[in-house]
């Protein structure tokens, strides 16, 4: 993304460090306008690379504490199909089409096993479906960041 100037750059960062910042705090921090504040989180909208809501909800405290890592084997043929129908599913939380073993991979969370085995038959069900392997996740250690990339490109100050 070329079009991004070092005040781009300091605003995400900002985001990340705090999701919930408000424009006026924002504005604040970076030593700038409200207004300026406000045209370049637009311009980040617009763009595409403040995206929506979910990386700062901890799902565990809401009860979705089973985190399944899923590989499909899919007909390439009902790709199309298959993703449709992956997105109807509440518990599928990211969907991947991958190389190497698989086709496809999905992030999946469920309240317990039960709730697990249930959505991975329903991801069965799905036409284009071959087959799936399922991984959990035991602990995290290096939750979603991107901070340090940012900082990589964000010039000095």
């Amino acid at each position: 993304m070329g079009n991004l100037d070092a005040l781009d750059l300091k605003l995400l960062l900002e985001l990340v460090r705090d999701p919930r910042a408000q424009i006026g705090e924002l504005s604040e921090t970076l030593g700038i306008a409200r207004n300026t504040t406000q045209s370049h989180l637009k311009h980040l909208d617009r763009a595409g690379l403040v995206r929506p809501g979910g990386r700062d909800v901890d799902l565990a405290l809401l009860g979705y504490d089973v985190l399944a890592f899923v590989t499909l084997e899919v007909s390439h043929r009902e790709l199309d199909t298959v993703i449709t129908g992956l997105r109807k599913l509440p518990q599928i939380l990211e969907v991947y089409e991958i190389s190497g073993h698989g086709d496809i991979w999905c992030r999946l969370a469920a309240t317990d096993t039960q709730q697990l085995q249930q959505a991975l038959r329903s991801v069965l069900r799905i036409k284009g479906v071959i087959r799936t392997e399922t991984v959990l996740a035991l602990h995290e250690h290096i939750p979603y960041r991107s901070e340090p990339l940012l900082q990589k490109l964000a010039p000095a100050t």
